[in-house]
This record gives structure tokens, C-alpha cells and sequence, in this order.
């Protein structure tokens, strides 16, 4: 069977010259109707298009147009046949984003974008965790609603996926043993990358997680390889009662689940989150988490820009604001702490002082080098004689920050990132996410 095509042409052709352009793709595909996204140099008001052969769509808005063409068609693929000045590249990449969250492929002369291709492995109610890119913070979030899942009796399981994770699943019962920073280090020993985010989830969380890896990622999400569909299937046996398909950097969970939850950076260009794939991902989210809604990383002027950003592509859904905070999983009252973090140095100052007034303790020094083992052995080198070792867990954390610690004699402890809603009441991420998986978990059991 030939595929099913669409197609998008536009006023600045000649009919007969998009006719011939039509009858070459129709070697190859089935096309079944033509969106005119607009232009009036070479047509007329009166304009035939009845030498086209297929039913042509005409509207206000090109892309409710192509959707309306794609929910009546069900094609395979939308073919551009336009051109700039009726298309720009943004115009471009905004249609093929709203295509492929359609599950349609979208390509032209010389570029061809397909969904991503996920998986539908999953039975158990399942939830992903996506994101616009790398440190905006999932596993946080992750972690933070896997506590909050667990704490309601949901019994999650997380399944992570990252750049180091192991050849094949690995599975750690977080739920039953309390992994310390020795267990760490033998892990690490082992070679095993022991910062892993199923590591931080098992750690930060108490929670049962399945660790996998990644490489590659696709611009709308798909990672060229990932044994992520074999930790699904290990993670289905387990006797969890949700799934939490954890993504890693911009690349997302390649299996099929029941509702999404997109973090971003309020930090980030508008562009990369409001345009280029950052549409198409915008376009999976249940709920969209927007990080980083502070200064110096994000004053009021850009949140706001990005919150109005995110409204117009995606109204209808729940977008809560919040920054993260460091809470350590020990006490550490009067102690001197040297702090290891993979926040901005702008932020340390900030965190240390936080850190200072809610837990009692001295941070006497500081590293925002936790992803630069270089810059982060000397950082530890040049800081003052301290007790405890403070570090998140990503990253260097295990072989460099507990390690040397370990040497040092000195006590470690690791810290989570604790989202704080800022805005409106604390409890509004809790309730939105609680809400959201009570769905999806109703929808199965």
C-alpha cells in the first residue's frame, strides 16, 4: 500500500507548476488532500483548483488548517510543497511540530521529521517526565513525585534512562535497603556510573528504580539507542503500582505512557522552549513545570515572557512555577559544611546561605563544579578544613566529591533539589501531579 500523504502548498506557485510537483510525489504516495497555508502572487480569487485532483482546505490559521486536514485524512505524512515568504523556519518547525504530536511525519525537499517512536510495552499506569533540555531539573521533580507517590500508596517505580546508565536494566530496591556512600563507592569501583539518576532516585526517594541508558537524541526527542523498552519490561514484574519514565536531557522515554509531565527552564532562550521542538514537546505535557523562576537565573520579565509563551501553545494545561532548594537527607546542625553542586556559581551564595538558615550549618565552602571533576578537585583542594562533605548526587559525586571526602576522613552526606512552588499555595505541584497520576491510575486498575 502506497503511504497516505497530505500536502502543503501555498499562492506563491503556479497551480500547473504545484500540479507537476504533485503528480512526482504521487509516484510514491497516495495523496489525499492539499492545505493552502496562504499567498496570493500567482493565483487569482477565482483561482480552478480542480486540476490538483484532491480536495484543497483553505483557513485562517495554517495550522489548525493542517490539523483539521490531518484529523479528516489520517495520512501517513504531511508534504511541504510550499516555500518562504508564505513559510518561514519557524513557521516551519511550529507545522511540524504540531504534526508530529498528531503522529504524522513531516518532510519537504530536503528534511524529513517522523515522530518518535514509542513503544507501547507499558500495562501499569505510567507517567513521563520530560524536559527542554539538560539541568532544568527532572530528576528533581522526578524524585519529588515519586516521595509524594509513594507517601499517598501508590508505590511507584521509576525507570531512568541517562548517558551512563548500565548495558542492561538494573534494577535497585531504594524501598528496601539504604544506600550510603560506601555502597556508593563500591558501585563505583565495580564500574558502574553510581551518580546515575536511578541512584539518585533510589537515594533521594526510597523508591524502587530500574536504571537504563541512552545515547543520542533525535531534535523532536528519540534517542538513537536506549534499552529502555527492556527496563519497561523488567519494571512491569516488579509490583509497583505506577511507572515514572524518567527522560534525559531533551531526549525522551521511547515507550508509550498515560499522561506527561514537561519540565523547563525558566532560564532558558523563549525560542528553545515556545519554538523549534520545544512546541512538540509542549505539546505532550499534562502538566508543564516551569524551574529556575528566579533571580539571577530568570528575572520576573523572562518568567513571565516564558509563562505567556507557554499559554498561548498550550492554554488549557496546568503550569506551576518553582525554584529548587537544597534539603539534605541528614541533619547536619553546626556542622562545617563544603557544598558540591551542579548549580550555577551564581546561585551558590544563595543556596549556601540557605542551607545556612534552615539546617544550622557552617558551608565554609563551595563548588558549583560537580559536572568538572578538574575544577571541582581544586575547589575541594582550596577550601578550609570542613566536616562534612554536602553533594548532590549526580554527576562527580561519587567519584571525586565522595571519594576524596572518604580520604579525607570526613563525613558525607548527600543532598536532594526540592522543588518550591513560588506564586501560589506550596502544595500546588503536589496536588496538581497527585492529581494528574490518580487519573491515569483510575484509567487502568
Amino acid at each position: 500500500m502506497p503511504e497516505k500523504a497530505i500536502v502543503l502548498i501555498d499562492g506563491e506557485h503556479y497551480l500547473p507548476v504545484v500540479a507537476a510537483g504533485m503528480a512526482e510525489l504521487s509516484k510514491s504516495s497516495s495523496i489525499t488532500a492539499a492545505v493552502f497555508l496562504g499567498g496570493t502572487e500567482k493565483v487569482t480569487d477565482d483561482a480552478d483548483y480542480s486540476p490538483l485532483g484532491v480536495p484543497v482546505i483553505f483557513g485562517d490559521d495554517p495550522v489548525k488548517t493542517m490539523l483539521e486536514a490531518i484529523h479528516k485524512y489520517r495520512p501517513d505524512r504531511v508534504v511541504d510543497l510550499s516555500d518562504e515568504p508564505v513559510v518561514s523556519y519557524a513557521d516551519r518547525m511550529r507545522l511540524a511540530s504540531y504534526a508530529l504530536a498528531a503522529g504524522v511525519a513531516y518532510s519537504g525537499a530536503d528534511f524529513d521529521f517522523r515522530p518518535p517512536d514509542f513503544a507501547d510495552v507499558v500495562t501499569k499506569p505510567s507517567l513521563s517526565i520530560i524536559g527542554t533540555g539538560k539541568r532544568v531539573g527532572k530528576t528533581a521533580v522526578s524524585a519529588y513525585l515519586a516521595r509524594e507517590l509513594k507517601s499517598s500508596g501508590l508505590n511507584p517505580c521509576v525507570v531512568a534512562m541517562g548517558r551512563g546508565g548500565p548495558p542492561e536494566p538494573e534494577l535497585l530496591r531504594g524501598d528496601e535497603v539504604r544506600l550510603s556512600a560506601d555502597d556508593l563507592l563500591g558501585f563505583m569501583r565495580q564500574g558502574r556510573h553510581a551518580a546515575s539518576d536511578n541512584y539518585e532516585d533510589a537515594v533521594m526517594s526510597r523508591v524502587m528504580t530500574v536504571g537504563c541508558r541512552r545515547c543520542g537524541g533525535g531534535m523532536a526527542g528519540e534517542p538513537f539507542y536506549s534499552n529502555v523498552v527492556e527496563g519497561a519490561g523488567l519494571a512491569e514484574k516488579l509490583d509497583a503500582r505506577i511507572l515514572i519514565f524518567e527522560g534525559s536531557g531533551a531526549a525522551l522515554p521511547p515507550v508509550k505512557v498515560d499522561a506527561s509531565i514537561l519540565v523547563a527552564g525558566a532560564h532558558q532562550p523563549l525560542e528553545h522552549v515556545c519554538g523549534y521542538f520545544g512546541t512538540y514537546r509542549l505539546l505532550l505535557a499534562d502538566l508543564i513545570v516551569l524551574t529556575m523562576c528566579e533571580e539571577p537565573m530568570a528575572g520576573a520579565d523572562a518568567v513571565a515572557a516564558m509563562a505567556d509563551g507557554i499559554a498561548r501553545i498550550r492554554p488549557e494545561v496546568r503550569l506551576v512555577r518553582a525554584v529548587f532548594r537544597p534539603r539534605p537527607l541528614e541533619p547536619i546542625a553546626s556542622q562545617r559544611v563544603f557544598f558540591a553542586s551542579t548549580a550555577p556559581s551564581e546561585m551558590m551564595e544563595r543556596l549556601s546561605r540557605f542551607l545556612e538558615e534552615e539546617t544550622g550549618c557552617a558551608v565554609v565552602g563551595a563548588s558549583p563544579h560537580l559536572s568538572n571533576r578538574r575544577l571541582l578537585r581544586a575547589d575541594i583542594d582550596g577550601a578550609p578544613d570542613f566536616d562534612c562533605m554536602l553533594t548532590e548526587l549526580k554527576a562527580a559525586s561519587v567519584d571525586v566529591a565522595t571519594d576524596v571526602a572518604r580520604q579525607m576522613g570526613k563525613r558525607v552526606v548527600y543532598c536532594d533539589n526540592e522543588p518550591v512552588v513560588i506564586g501560589e499555595k506550596p502544595e500546588a505541584l503536589r496536588e496538581a501531579a497527585l492529581a494528574l497520576a490518580n487519573a491515569v491510575t483510575a484509567g487502568k486498575e
